[in-house]
C-alpha cells in the first residue's frame, strides 16, 4: 500500500513541477498587461494561489489540533505541526509579494491596510505556535497548550479572508471587463497558476510528512536499540 501510495505522490511532484513551468510560461508570454497596474499586476497569479495555500497549511493545523485534543495520536501531532511548516511558508511568499503590489498599486509598500494587517497578525500567531512547538519540548502537555493555540489562531483565517468585506480598505483587484469577470487569457492563467500552487501545497504536505514519520521511526528504532543494549549488559 504504501508503496503505491509513494508512486502516486511522486507522479503529483512531476505533475508539480511541469504544472508550475507551464504556469510560469502563461504568465509572462500569454496573460496581458493588465490596464491599470501594469506589469506588476502579474504578481496577483501567485500571490493569491499563495494566500489560498496559507489558508490550506494553517486549515490542516487547525483541525489536526482539534483531533489531537479530542483523541491524542502522534499522526495529528505531525500533521498539525507541518500544516504550520507549510503555511508559514505560502505565508512568507504573500507578505513579501503583497508590499511589491501594494507600492505599484499604492504609492507605499505598507499602509495598515484591513487585510494586510490581519494577515500580519494570522502569521505572528502560527510564528509563535511553530516556535513554541520547536523550543518548547516534546512534553505532551506542551503540545496541548499548542493545540489550543493553533485552534485560537485558526479563527482568524476568516477574519483574513473577510476583512476587505468587513472594514474595506484599498486592497488592489484586478480590472475586470464590463464588470463581467476577469479577462479570457488572465482566467486561464489564474486557473493554471491555481492548479500549479495547489499541487505544490499537496506536494509539501506529503514530503514534510513523509520526513517527520520516517524520523519518528527510527528514533523509536533507536530507543529500541538501546533497550535491547542494556538488557543484554
Amino acid at each position: 500500500m504504501r508503496k503505491w501510495l509513494d508512486r502516486l505522490m511522486w507522479a503529483v511532484v512531476a505533475a508539480t513541477a511541469v504544472s508550475l513551468l507551464a504556469a510560469l510560461a502563461l504568465v509572462f508570454w500569454y496573460a496581458p498587461v493588465e490596464q491599470t497596474m501594469g506589469i506588476v499586476q502579474k504578481i496577483f497569479y501567485f500571490h493569491v494561489p499563495a494566500g489560498m495555500a496559507m489558508y490550506g497549511g494553517f486549515a490542516v493545523t487547525t483541525v489536526a489540533s482539534i483531533f489531537y485534543l479530542l483523541r491524542p495520536r502522534p499522526g495529528w501531532d505531525i500533521a498539525a505541526v507541518t500544516g504550520a511548516d507549510v503555511g508559514l511558508l505560502f505565508g512568507a511568499f504573500v507578505i513579501i509579494s503583497g508590499p511589491l503590489w501594494a507600492y505599484k498599486a499604492w504609492g507605499k509598500a505598507w499602509v495598515w491596510d484591513p487585510q494586510l494587517t490581519a494577515t500580519f497578525i494570522l502569521l505572528l500567531m502560527y510564528g509563535g505556535y511553530r516556535l513554541l512547538r520547536l523550543f518548547g519540548g516534546p512534553s505532551r502537555g506542551l503540545r496541548t497548550v499548542g493545540a489550543v493555540l493553533a485552534i485560537l489562531a485558526g479563527v482568524m483565517i476568516p477574519v483574513v479572508h473577510y476583512s476587505v468585506r468587513l472594514w474595506g480598505g484599498i486592497h488592489p483587484t484586478v480590472e475586470r471587463q464590463g464588470g463581467g469577470g476577469l479577462e479570457a487569457r488572465i482566467a486561464a492563467t489564474f486557473g493554471v497558476s491555481m492548479f500549479a500552487v495547489l499541487l505544490l501545497f499537496i506536494s509539501l504536505m506529503w514530503l514534510h510528512i513523509r520526513l517527520r514519520l520516517d524520523r519518528q521511526r527510527i528514533e523509536e528504532l533507536y530507543v529500541d536499540v538501546e533497550d535491547l543494549v542494556r538488557s543484554r549488559l
